[in-house]
């Protein structure tokens, strides 16, 4: 599983013309199931997207997470991020999950992340999504984690 998260001081997410989620200051994670992902991929990585340190404390350092803030959490589906680009001029997806479990597995993550946290908005699966943001920093990560 991999997610790039980005943290903004607001953000939202379009379907034709309709906003479907919307956060203020807090962390969008944009999220691609890979082949062979499962419940222990979902649980780690919502630990780390709610873990991660990218706020800043009182003397500015990144020491802070989206748990120690309380901020919004912007989860999207983008299956791209598990893309193979390693050669050619055209991505390979063969790394990807199959739709059906990738959006099986998001569906979980959203889930345990509206269980775990406050404030969680999420994107609409296998939609065309316009995605709005103001970066913060900018301050970007990739998360990875490994299928077994």
């Amino acid at each position: 599983m991999i997610a790039l998260i980005q943290r903004v001081s607001q953000a939202h997410v379009e379907v034709e013309q309709e906003v479907v989620g919307r956060i203020g200051a807090g962390l969008l994670a944009l999220v691609a199931v890979e082949r062979g992902d499962g419940e222990a991929q979902v649980r780690r990585m919502l630990e780390r997207i709610l873990g991660y340190r990218v706020f800043g404390d009182d003397e500015g350092r990144m020491n802070r997470s989206l748990r120690d803030t309380g901020g919004g959490l912007l989860l999207v589906s983008q299956f791209t991020l598990a893309a193979d680009t390693s050669s050619g001029m055209r991505a390979g997806f063969s790394g990807a999950a199959s739709p059906e479990q990738g959006e099986r597995w998001f569906g979980h993550l959203v889930d345990l992340a509206r269980i775990a946290h406050a404030e969680v908005e999420t994107g609409r699966f296998r939609t065309h999504m316009k995605v709005h943001l103001v970066n913060d920093g900018p301050v970007t990560f990739q998360l990875r984690v490994a299928p077994d």
